[in-house]
């Protein structure tokens, strides 16, 4: 079938519309867990930290979802 004969009058937009836009906090996380699953192994302290900055990326995510 050739393209020009394809009728489109029924098609619609795909969603989203809009993308969201690119922000690092996933990649924090990424790092904050890497971090918390590595403190058993060598001091609970990095444990504190991974949990610490785990806590802070979801919310840094969460409010960059909410500004949209």
């Amino acid at each position: 079938m050739n393209p020009s004969e394809i009728d489109r009058s029924d098609w619609t937009e795909p969603l989203p519309r809009r993308l969201a836009r690119p922000t690092y906090w996933p990649s924090m996380l990424a790092l904050s867990v890497t971090l918390a699953l590595l403190g058993p192994v060598t001091s609970m302290a990095i444990t504190g930290v991974g949990v610490l900055l785990a806590a802070a990326a979801l919310s840094g995510w969460i409010g960059e979802i909410g500004r949209e």
